[in-house]
């Protein structure tokens, strides 16, 4: 009889170490270290996960790419790529009810009435509930199948049995195999019960969605190689103090990534938004000082989005900073350019910046716009409501080119903006057919003369 080998695993993580650590050296919690079995050979029968194929030349492989299956969602299938592919695995994480499950119950929903059978399977919640939700979201088909389920063995037989379109499975964090003596949710539980559902899904060609939870620093939990198994890794994000929720694709093997899908959150569910740059400009102040608007590109679709900034002189020693929506390092690298290249000395003011609507921007795309924002405030003067502005500031003031500018235009042309400032050195890129002003700047010097 084989000695039985325990090991400590992060929760967090999935950090392996021989013996109990109070803090992991992978990603510093503290205290996550729980001790589980170790099997060097789980399963005597291991021939379900031959594939039985031979060898072949790249050249003698047909391919023969299906036609993606709509999620009957626009806003879904543009972070897809276009729909789900047939044997795909997708990784859906975000924060406790920010809704996931409602999100995933109406894809589901819209796919059962274009007669399409799917299967809802659930491990947290009754049939009870999920029907409560189903009838507040309109969610009424005899196509869509619901299984309370938390055991591998039945969930894989119910699947084969049934055969459906499409499989949810909310969590995967609940799922449960009496291969391992860990509890469900353990870092062994959930590599071996996803490795399961990935390997039906590509012998069957079934597309299998699966709800992650995630940590409290809004990673998916479990162990890191979760994120590697799959196909598609989405997050779904937003603030409860907001209406507005967004899906973004962090990794996808069939389409781009970093793209982005716009909802809002109504009584019956979620809505989605066909026009996220209207969304996000709605209630923008007309002759307000620190307001600018900057485009910005998400995935491959360009969004209009609001830069706010408050610049006042502090009444302490020590300045504040406060940036929502955008790096804070970024706002000080900033700030010393403005300090030294156009003279506007804010070393001695509280400044507070704001991207509207609680959007997440990272691209240096934006940095005319946080400058531009700022010099607004600290002069006390408003920019035209119908300009925008982009382009990257580099450290010595220079206004350097970014990506896809002509989808930028279009887009603040399309919303009724009449002027842009933008970098000289950019010129090829733009369409001549363009209805908006072009102001071209080369360095953060004329910005001021051309702002106000």
């Amino acid at each position: 009889m084989k000695k039985v080998k325990f090991s400590f695993f992060c929760q967090n993580c999935g950090h392996q170490s021989p013996k109990w650590l109070g803090k992991c050296p992978s990603c510093n919690q503290w205290n996550p270290f729980v001790e589980e079995e170790i099997r060097s050979d789980p399963r005597t029968d291991r021939s379900e996960y031959a594939m039985s194929e031979a060898p072949l030349s790249i050249n003698a492989i047909v391919s023969d790419e299906k036609e993606r299956i709509s999620t009957g969602m626009a806003e879904m299938d543009r972070v897809l790529g276009g729909g789900l592919v047939g044997g795909s695995v997708v990784l859906v994480g975000g924060d406790p009810g920010i809704g996931k499950s409602t999100l995933l119950l109406q894809v589901l929903s819209r796919m059962a009435q274009n007669n399409l059978k799917v299967l809802y399977i659930s491990g947290e919640e009754s049939a009870k509930q999920i029907k409560l939700r189903g009838r507040r979201i309109g969610a009424s088909s005899d196509n869509l199948m619901i299984l309370v389920e938390i055991s591998l063995e039945n969930i894989l037989q119910q699947i084969k049995a049934i055969a459906p379109a499409v499989v949810v499975i909310d969590s995967i964090q609940t799922v449960y195999s009496p291969v391992l003596s860990s509890a469900p949710g353990s870092v062994g539980q959930v590599r071996e019960t996803a490795e399961q559902l990935i390997l039906l899904s590509k012998k069957s060609g079934i597309p299998v969605f699966l709800i992650g939870h995630v940590t409290k620093d809004g990673a998916i939990a479990g162990p890191k190689v979760l994120e590697h198994m799959v196909d598609t890794v989405l997050y779904f994000e937003g603030d409860s103090g907001h209406a507005y929720r967004i899906i973004r694709g962090i990794k996808n093997r069939f389409g781009p990534t970093h793209e982005i899908g716009v909802f809002e959150m109504r009584d019956n569910g979620l809505n989605e938004v066909s026009n996220p740059s209207a969304f996000f400009l709605a209630e923008r102040p007309e002759g307000a000082p620190g307001s600018v608007v900057a485009p910005s590109i998400e995935g491959t679709r360009p969004i209009l989005i609001e830069i706010q900034s408050l610049v006042h002189p502090t009444n302490f020693g020590l300045p504040r900073r406060t940036a929502i929506g955008v790096d804070h390092n970024r706002v000080a690298l900033l700030v010393a350019v403005m300090d030294k290249i156009c003279g506007l000395h804010l070393s001695n003011h509280d400044i507070y910046l704001n991207v509207v609507g609680g959007v997440r921007v990272d691209e240096p795309a934006i940095d005319l716009g946080i400058v531009s924002s700022m010099a607004s405030s600290f002069l006390d003067r408003p920019i035209d409501a119908g300009t925008v502005v982009l382009g990257e500031i580099g450290l010595t003031g220079e206004i350097r080119g970014v990506s896809q500018m002509d989808a930028r235009i279009r887009e603040a042309a399309r919303m009724g903006f009449n002027r842009c400032i933008l970098p000289k050195t950019q010129t090829h890129d733009i369409s001549r057919e363009t209805k908006i002003a072009l102001n071209k700047i080369s360095n953060l010097k004329e910005l001021i003369e051309h702002l106000f």
